[in-house]
């Protein structure tokens, strides 16, 4: 029995990633936009024991042609920091990462945000660093043409540096609030940031006690270069793209290596890969729920996520004939690299690949209870992953099985927890609590 523990985060926003889910038979079809469902799923979820409920997060509607928009559950989304903050108020110990942008948003904001969300949860609020790869985002913020790649990167690696920073404007100890002197805080113990860099200017300090958790957690998704390195650098949580074992390896042993040449502990980055997971009282009833799922993407929808995948319009290559020679765009190279590199290995049409990234091209658990788990167990003792980022196939149904079936096979196993760790998001990964910067605790001082 492996003694690593399976971390498992809810990919929750959209409620399923599969552009059928809310034609499933069963399924609720507006669970992307319906609070009563979705405080019903994270409840779920925390009764699973799951370590966090993650909301990616897009910042524009004209995403996709108006005929595949019209088909999409994702048309309309809560807006993260709203969300969240509800649902800690109906939740105990249950992670709550959201994504905000470092392209179209300032670091004040995301600061004072995600310390508010620290304080009302009681510790258990996560950052997903994003740059945002949609260029029609650029539009929404006054912008005719979206920032280079590698520039966005550049930048968000300064934003992380402010955030933190004001994060750690007051000592932990700076709120003495003494009723005889009248004292409220400590002047000594608050810092102002007065930073000036190449792409941002801060004074500071923020006008919020520092996080529960020192600093929320700190999550990253890129895969291209920029962003492996950016993970390694910042990252406590990694939310890796769906692929086989032997690329996850890969994966792995590069963004943990790169911990290595930085001095930093591996344990205290958890890498957990997407995992689309299909779960049946037999592998032919896996098999005929996925099918039964998949035969609900329209061509429209599918056409539309592959158009986004490699940034340029699918929609004039020939449907039945292979996939063109595609040129670099703005949009995410990780997402292009990997769509191309499927259709050559698998030697896809376009409307077979359109069809595969209308439902879910990545990693597919599917199959009995027991064998989710023994392909999980595989990929935690092989160091393909720490855990994995759970999608479920559409909702109610499909969380069900998974909390209801395949988390008990988990915990029989002893991969998986059967009572949280402690009350922080911190506590149930296994992270240390990050030093003030500018006022450390007198033992850090002294080493």
């Amino acid at each position: 029995m492996s003694k690593r523990q399976l971390k498992l985060g809810a990919f929750m926003r959209p409620i399923s990633i599969h552009t059928g889910a809310w034609r499933y038979p069963g399924a609720f079809p507006d669970a992307n936009f319906n609070f009563s469902h979705i405080k019903r799923f994270i409840q779920k979820l925390e009764y699973g024991k799951f370590d966090a409920f993650f909301m990616a997060d897009h910042l524009a509607v004209l995403n996709m042609p108006i005929d595949a928009l019209k088909r999409s559950h994702t048309v309309t989304s809560f807006e993260p920091f709203t969300l969240l903050s509800a649902l800690a108020g109906a939740t105990e110990r249950i992670g709550l990462v959201a994504t905000a942008s470092t392209t179209f948003d300032t670091p004040y904001h995301i600061a004072r945000r995600f310390a508010s969300l620290d304080h009302i949860s009681g510790g258990r609020a996560g950052w997903n660093i994003v740059t945002t790869s949609n260029p029609d985002a650029a539009l929404n913020f006054g912008l005719d043409d979206h920032v280079d790649h590698d520039e966005r990167y550049v930048r968000a690696r300064e934003f992380y540096d402010v955030v933190t920073g004001l994060w750690d404007s007051f000592a932990d100890d700076a709120f003495v609030r003494d009723v005889e002197s009248g004292l409220y805080f400590d002047p000594t113990r608050m810092h102002t940031l007065n930073h000036k860099g190449k792409y941002l200017s801060v004074r500071g300090p923020l006008n919020i006690a520092r996080p529960i958790q020192g600093w929320p957690v700190i999550v990253q998704a890129g895969a291209s270069e920029p962003g492996k390195q950016l993970a390694a650098e910042t990252a406590e949580l990694v939310f890796a793209a769906g692929g086989n074992l032997t690329a996850a390896k890969a994966f792995y042993a590069d963004v943990k290596g790169r911990l290595d040449k930085l001095g930093r502990d591996r344990d205290h980055l958890k890498i957990l890969p997407g995992a689309f997971v299909v779960v049946g009282d037999s592998e032919d009833e896996a098999k005929e729920k996925l099918a039964t799922l998949d035969g609900r993407v329209h061509y429209d929808n599918g056409i539309s996520s592959l158009s986004i995948a490699i940034g340029h319009d699918a929609s004039k290559f020939d449907p039945d004939g292979p996939l063109p020679e595609i040129p670099e765009s703005n949009a995410s190279k990780s997402a292009r690299d990997r769509v191309i590199e499927m259709a050559k290995r698998e030697k896809l049409t376009v409307r077979q690949l359109a069809r595969r990234l209308g439902g879910y091209a990545g990693s597919k658990f599917l199959g009995t209870p027991k064998m989710i788990a023994d392909q999980m167990e595989q990929w935690l003792v092989e160091e393909g992953s720490d855990g994995f980022n759970v999608m479920f196939p559409y909702l109610p149904g499909g969380l069900d099985d998974f909390v209801d079936k395949v988390i008990p096979e988990l915990q029989r196993r002893g991969i998986f927890r059967k009572e949280y760790e402690g009350p922080t998001l911190r506590d149930n990964l296994g992270l240390p609590r990050p030093e003030n910067r500018f006022f450390p605790t007198r033992q850090a001082a002294a080493e």
